[in-house]
């Protein structure tokens, strides 16, 4: 049974810094996508920063480019999303998706576009004023 689940989320001023990790289970060898989704109350969920490991590729959405990184150990089976200069529309519940390796190829903005296979349940990250 695959299994994430995200821990890191909380309180966090403007300006500030926060890094979420996500440990993935029940997914062998490491030959799999991940990536961090992000959902604001009212809206669709959208990927934020996804690794492709089918073309090696690495995408950022517009808005957290610069701001956040993502990286991936794959021998412990852990992904992190580290987020510096955090800003009030950073609020939202953040969650951790993995996709099994594919024989085709698809790309980190393929992954952060459509989505993933496997979902955590989310970590709530609020950035006060």
């Amino acid at each position: 049974e695959v299994e994430l689940v995200e821990s890191g989320g909380g309180l966090v001023q403007a300006g500030g810094s926060l890094t979420l990790s996500c440990a993935i289970s029940g997914l062998t060898g490491g030959e799999y996508s991940i990536g961090w989704f992000r959902q604001f109350p009212g809206y669709v969920r959208e990927g934020i920063a996804c690794i492709s490991r089918s073309d090696g590729s690495t995408f950022y959405r517009d808005s957290v480019k610069g701001r956040f990184a993502i990286d991936f150990d794959s021998a412990r089976g852990t992904v992190h999303l580290r987020m510096n200069n955090l800003e009030p529309e950073d609020t939202g519940v953040y969650y951790c998706q993995a996709h099994p390796k594919v024989t085709f190829i698809l790309s980190g903005e393929y992954f952060c576009s459509f989505g993933m296979d496997y979902s955590g349940k989310g970590t709530l990250v609020t950035v006060s004023s």
